[in-house]
Formats: C-alpha cells, sequence, structure tokens
C-alpha cells in the first residue's frame, strides 16, 4: 500500500486543498456519480467532497452513450411483462419517467439540447406476431402511462414510417410521442460545471483500487496512493464488479457508430430495432446507430472498451439495408461504452460496508435514471 501524503509528488498546498480530511469521495465521475457528489454537498455545504475518475474522461456510459431520453418502448413492455410481475414493470418506468424530468431539471433542457421528437419501435415485415401481440396490448400500455404521466394515448401504430424515413423491409413503428434525444457532451459539460460550481473537487486518471472501511474512516487505494475520507460512494457501475464481487452485476459494452453529414437526411428522432438491441438516431445530419449486443453476449460481457469487427459489420448492414438503404454514407467513427446490467432492471442502492456506499447497475438507463440514483446514494451517506 502506497501513502500519498508521504510522497514528494504533491505540494502541501495541493495536499491540503485535495486530499487532506476528506469528508466523502465519489468514485466515478458520470451521471451517478456527479449527482451523488452534488446531492451530498447540498446537504452538507461544509463539507469537502471529491471525486475520483479512473480515465481523462468519464470512462463509462456517461459520457459515451446515444443520447437517448427514453423510458420504455412497447416491445420492450412486452418482453418485461412475461419476465417480470406489473407492478414492477410499471413502478420501472414510471421511475425513468421521473428520472428523466429530474434530469431536465438539473441541466435544463435547453442546456442539453433535449429535443421531444419522439421515438419509433419499429418492427421488421417478418415481426408480424409481435406487431399483432403489442397491438393487442397498446391500449393497456396506454392506460398505464396515463396514471404515471398524465399524459394521453403515448403510444401509437405508425405504419408510414418507411414512406416518411426511407427505410426498408420494416411494417411500422410503435410511436411514443414523449420519448426524445439529448447532446450528451453537452449534459456532461452543465454536470461538470454544476460539481465544479458547488465546490466539488474531480480528480481524472486516479484508479480505484480497493477500498478498506475502518470504524472512523475508509481508505482509498487508488493508482497514486491512499486517500482517506469519511465515506466513500461507488458510482462506477459497468465497472463495480471489482467491488461488489457477490453482487448481480455484469459490464455490458454498447459498441456505436456515426456516419459522415448526411444532405437532407429524411428523419428525426430516436429508433429502435429487434426489441431495443438496435438503436438509432439523428445528430448534427448524421445518423448515431448502436447495439449488436444481442449478438455476441459472451465476448460483449466486458470492460474493454474497444470495437469488434463481428458488430461494427452488423451495424454497417443495417445502415445499408434498413436506415439508408439509397443514400451513399460513410462511417465516421466508432467507439464502444460500458454499462452495468445484471437479472433485473432495479439498480443495486445500498451501503456495502461501514461509510461505504454505492449506486451502479442502471441496465442501459444511465441518461434516465442516474440523476435519481445519486440523490438516492447520496440521501444514503447521510
Amino acid at each position: 500500500m502506497k501513502t500519498m501524503l508521504n510522497g514528494a509528488t504533491f505540494s502541501y498546498w495541493e495536499r491540503k486543498h485535495f486530499f487532506d480530511s476528506c469528508d466523502a469521495i465519489v468514485i466515478g465521475a458520470g451521471i451517478v456519480g456527479y449527482s451523488t457528489a452534488l446531492h451530498f454537498k447540498r446537504s452538507n455545504p461544509n463539507a469537502k467532497v471529491l471525486i475520483l475518475e479512473r480515465g481523462l474522461l468519464p470512462s463509462g456510459a456517461s459520457s459515451k452513450n446515444a443520447g437517448f431520453a427514453c423510458f420504455g418502448s412497447p416491445t420492450e413492455l412486452a418482453d418485461d411483462l412475461q419476465r417480470f410481475d406489473v407492478t414492477t414493470v410499471w413502478d420501472t418506468v414510471a421511475l425513468r419517467l421521473e428520472g428523466l424530468r429530474y434530469l431536465e431539471e438539473i441541466i435544463g433542457g435547453k442546456n442539453m439540447d433535449l429535443q421531444t421528437n419522439g421515438s419509433w419501435d419499429l418492427i421488421r415485415k417478418d415481426e408480424n406476431d409481435i406487431q399483432r401481440e403489442i397491438l393487442e396490448q397498446l391500449p393497456d400500455f396506454n392506460a398505464a402511462l396515463e396514471k404515471i404521466s398524465g399524459e394521453k394515448n403515448v403510444y401509437s401504430w405508425d405504419d408510414q414510417v418507411n414512406a416518411k424515413f426511407g427505410f426498408q423491409g420494416v411494417s411500422g413503428g410503435f410511436n411514443n410521442r414523449l420519448e426524445g434525444q439529448i447532446d450528451t457532451s453537452k449534459m456532461n459539460a452543465v454536470y461538470y460545471q454544476r460539481v465544479i460550481d458547488a465546490g466539488i473537487s474531480v480528480l481524472f486518471g486516479v484508479s480505484a483500487n480497493t477500498i478498506t472501511s475502518g470504524v472512523n474512516e475508509v481508505v482509498v487505494d487508488t493508482n497514486l496512493g491512499e486517500i482517506k475520507a469519511g465515506k466513500v460512494a461507488i458510482c462506477t457501475n459497468g465497472f463495480a464488479k471489482q467491488f461488489l464481487p457477490e453482487d448481480d452485476i455484469a459490464p455490458a459494452r454498447a459498441q456505436v457508430l456515426i456516419t459522415n453529414p448526411i444532405k437532407s437526411l429524411p428523419f428525426e428522432g430516436t429508433f429502435h430495432y429487434q426489441k431495443g438491441y438496435y438503436y438509432f438516431r439523428n445528430i448534427n445530419g448524421r445518423v448515431l446507430l448502436g447495439g449488436g449486443r444481442n449478438l455476441d453476449f459472451e465476448g460483449e460481457t466486458t470492460t474493454d472498451i474497444a470495437t469488434s469487427d463481428q458488430i461494427q459489420s452488423a451495424l454497417h448492414a443495417l445502415l445499408e439495408e434498413v436506415i439508408l438503404p439509397e443514400t451513399p454514407f460513410t462511417i465516421e467513427h466508432t467507439w464502444a461504452g460500458v454499462m452495468g446490467v445484471g437479472d433485473t432492471k432495479k439498480p443495486i442502492v445500498k451501503e456495502l460496508h461501514h461509510h461505504v456506499f454505492c449506486g451502479v447497475r442502471l441496465g442501459g438507463m444511465g441518461v434516465a435514471i442516474g440523476s435519481l440514483v445519486g440523490k438516492q446514494v447520496a440521501q444514503m451517506m447521510e
């Protein structure tokens, strides 16, 4: 174990400002980490709060996601209702809706370029059975969502998507008029500024290796040495398994690509395809497309932030055959992010050890529920 305070790397001023007498350390500079730190600081204005982030930028999905402001597509709901009880499914939807509204309250819709253009859950021409089953359930979905949101007829069937958007091989799509999209980078920039303005320090390039809780303090051993605090919050989501080895949580890599700017791109909005395993949207005249994890679940259960030929080829084929069948395009950039998933869609928010807490396993819904999860973690730390 290294001891940071005895090293010659840091000056007296640096040690005093960043490391001495920390009241709380938050591990992970993503949505949950920022929210946790902000809420703890608001309740404890004199507290010294430090956020540690392993990467030069946030390492998880918070800055690498597709920017979907979504809470539940019909195919996902139908699938979930076969796996979970009705109350659990709609409680999950309610949490996501509440979380999206709370994110907008914290960041501001304009600040993150929130656009409520609606979403479409696309149904292929060979998925007639799925289409028929969901059409039968649509009145129930709308009734349940009206109770939660106060909005009538949120879901509807749209059989004109090919004509409107130029898709190929799609019979139509279930429209959700309340879903939207954000600019992920703008959201993160505002979150970071909120944190800095609150007097919270953020250190990038610092990896937490182990956490040891004592009677009066918690010791975080990092790549730079030991840092001590009164309390620690683990907000690393897909990277949290090292701290929660016995819990039902696993990394889930999501691969993404983005095209060159396309003149007169024929659609605006967010789209789900094959039960949400693929998803795409417009952004600055480009198509952003991600997914394909279902092609290689084992290979994508990893924290390795890289792309694979298998999935990138599938994404390219989907662009070529379904999304832009008549439009030339080039792939300008590819990347990957890591989510935290489990057998249930409920996040893990709990006290792990004495003065050590966590908010992880967001199930690919970090944009929707991350801010609320952070608030819950901060409340638990009180």
